[in-house]
């Protein structure tokens, strides 16, 4: 029986969850053990590339190979993707006016007090200036 694909960005989410369970610099070998399954070596070392461009893993090279270490946890990789897809749209507004009117009245009222903590204008910024490292300037 065939094994059911993976949602988009799991994999990822899978290899940083094992990244931040290590409690120290791992090797590709060793998030490929931690995950099992028919996972490929290569495929653990081009998800932890990928995650290395989205800034959310740092490796030092140890040898011929590199120790991976995480930088941020699955809450900030979600952040990037949902960024991601906003950054994908024409009608910016449109898509987080959609979005609000989805959320749960909880989530509604988390997003709220957050948006109220960032500070002043800090949610109402239309332009973000960007940096040399492809980040938002905070």
């Amino acid at each position: 029986m065939a094994r059911a694909r993976r949602g988009q960005g799991e994999l990822e989410g899978q290899v940083l969850g094992a990244l931040r369970e290590a409690g120290g610099p791992v090797t590709a070998a060793w998030v490929q053990e931690r995950l099992g399954g028919d996972l490929a070596y290569t495929t653990v070392v081009t998800i932890l590339t990928r995650l290395l461009a989205k800034e959310v893993v740092a490796r030092e090279r140890q040898g011929r190979s590199f120790l991976w270490t995480p930088t941020a946890d699955v809450a900030r990789l979600a952040a990037l993707r949902m960024r991601r897809l906003l950054d994908g749209e024409r009608d910016r507004e449109a898509v987080l006016a959609s979005f609000v009117t989805v959320l749960p009245p909880g989530d509604e009222q988390v997003l709220r007090a957050l948006l109220e903590s960032a500070g002043p204008g800090r949610g109402k910024r239309r332009n973000t200036p960007r940096t040399e490292g492809g980040g938002t300037e905070d």
